[in-house]
């Protein structure tokens, strides 16, 4: 005699939506551009000097990049000087910011979350994947949170096996 059963993915049949943060991580290079590197002796911005060192920046390096200008030095550099190395890599590259590589990652999500359209989320029960391969700032898990819940009927943090409920509309 044998028996019918089934076995029921029970995760599955909850309706359950997973939501994977690092889905919207822009894809492409990050490069840095330390304005040390065009000081003189690396302390002291002479304008003849820096604007010879700018000119010798290839901005095809640049190309379909996301940069990150910063300044290693303790040296005062006037705002002019960012403008400068902006303007000569500006066409080619994709996004240009002042800041570190955290600082771009923190722009690069806020835009990727920004223009995300979470319509196929609505009122959907929400589960916001806990791990990724991708490095994540902090802070795109509280915009996503500012985005989602006006929308879903519950959010949820974690793996579907153990996850943290957030809140529930």
């Amino acid at each position: 005699m044998s028996e019918d059963f089934e076995i029921k993915n029970k995760i599955a049949d909850s309706g359950l939506v997973n939501f994977d943060l690092s889905a919207l991580v822009p894809k492409g290079r990050r490069l840095g551009i330390d304005l040390k590197d065009f000081l003189f002796e690396g302390m002291i911005l002479k304008e003849k000097d820096f604007r010879d060192k700018v000119a010798t920046v290839n901005p095809e390096e640049y190309r379909d990049s996301y940069v990150y200008i910063y300044n290693s030095a303790e040296a005062i550099v006037p705002l002019w000087a960012y403008f400068l190395i902006t303007a000569k890599i500006t066409d080619l590259a994709r996004k240009i910011v002042y800041g570190n590589r955290e600082d771009l990652e923190v722009l690069l999500m806020h835009n990727a979350i920004q223009t995300y359209d979470f319509t196929e989320l609505m009122h959907k029960r929400v589960l916001v994947k806990g791990c990724s391969d991708e490095s994540i700032p902090e802070n795109a898990y509280i915009e996503l949170v500012e985005q989602l819940k006006p929308i879903v009927k519950s959010l949820m943090f974690g793996e579907a096996c153990s996850n943290v409920p957030i809140f529930k509309n």
